[in-house]
């Protein structure tokens, strides 16, 4: 679709410049007054204004002052177009809201190329965004894998626990249950972070994370290092990239996937709300899996036996609501969660 732009400007050629300028690529509407500008607003919004400042009876200045306080005009990117080249005036135009300044003369290079710059920016930043997830995606799925080649008990419960959070969240907002939390959350964003949620499990040696049968005492203890190791990791990772919400809710989901809603788990012994949700959520997915799965040392549990197992341990290992709301998910769970 054609965009508009708006040339605000008192003087004639520099209207007829612009027009002749730009009307092969976009609709111009030509306008001789800042008063004629807010008259067309009325009826006509534009994607861009190129704005004169020096006019009679309204400045460019005073113009883009109304239009910034209008809730209606506010997002318009405006370009001032000025023949003053004194920076005190280009400081005072951007800190009044104006996205850049052309100096008249303008050449038409550098008009169709600053006004190209800002009307498509919004498109560079859809890509530049969707560039970052793919890689952040891309990275996520290099460590979960990592993870999952190391540990050869646990095949697909990264793959697996992911499609049964999603499953959860969404059937937790359907019944209303933490949804002020929830609601705060990105949840593409937290949903991909739950892959990361055994990611100190790179620091647990082979001869624990591999052992073919149960695990002696000690070895359980080394086993249970996983969680404050994995914080630490994206801890580390934070400090390097920025707080970013998916590295938060990453830390969130590896610190405190196995506590117990009765204070009983590791690793800080939190007990009921004072568990984060990722980490509430995490504990009955991982168990779930962790009970259906056949294992070197068990078989696996029917979807029965796993929901009274769960049934059994809401309230001492698994926050009651959110234990409620899973053991009546049978369908999607067998549905999504086997393959």
């Amino acid at each position: 679709m054609q965009k508009t732009v708006f040339v605000v400007d008192d003087s004639a050629t520099n209207l007829v410049k612009a027009e002749e300028a730009l009307e092969k690529q976009y609709l111009v509407i030509t306008l001789s007054s800042a008063e004629k500008m807010f008259a067309v607003l009325g009826k006509i919004m534009p994607d861009l204004i190129l704005l004169d400042i020096d006019m009679p009876s309204m400045d460019g200045f005073e113009a883009i002052k109304r239009l910034k306080a209008n809730e209606k005009y506010a997002d318009i990117p405006v370009i001032f177009l000025t023949g003053m080249s004194e920076t005190v005036n280009e400081a005072r135009g951007i800190e009044l809201g104006a996205v850049d300044y052309i100096m008249k003369p303008f050449s038409v290079p550098v008009l169709m190329n600053r006004i190209n710059n800002h009307l498509h920016i919004d498109e560079l930043i859809r890509e530049r965004t969707s560039q970052l997830v793919r890689l952040q995606n891309s990275i996520v799925f290099t460590l979960a894998d990592i993870v999952e080649n190391r540990d050869s008990n646990t095949g697909g419960h990264i793959d697996r626990t992911t499609v049964f959070i999603e499953i959860m969240v969404n059937a937790m907002i359907g019944r209303g249950l933490y949804v002020n939390e929830i609601k705060s959350w990105n949840l593409e964003s937290a949903v991909s972070s739950a892959r990361l949620h055994d990611l100190g499990k790179i620091a647990i040696p082979d001869s624990v994370l591999n052992k073919p049968g149960k695990l002696t005492p000690e070895e359980f203890t080394v086993i249970q290092t996983h969680c404050a190791a994995g914080e630490r990791i994206i801890d580390h990772m934070i400090v390097r990239t920025g707080d970013a919400d998916f590295l938060q809710s990453a830390k969130l989901f590896a610190a405190h996937h196995h506590e117990k809603w009765n204070g009983s788990g590791y690793p800080a012994g939190l007990s009921g709300t004072d568990i984060p949700l990722h980490g509430r959520i995490m504990a009955i997915v991982d168990v779930y899996d962790a009970l259906t799965s056949k294992r070197p040392y068990k078989d696996a549990f029917s979807y029965d036996e796993t929901m009274k197992i769960i049934k059994n341990d809401a309230g001492t290992h698994f926050d009651p609501d959110i234990a409620e709301i899973f053991c009546n998910l049978k369908a999607k769970l067998e549905t999504r969660g086997r393959w």
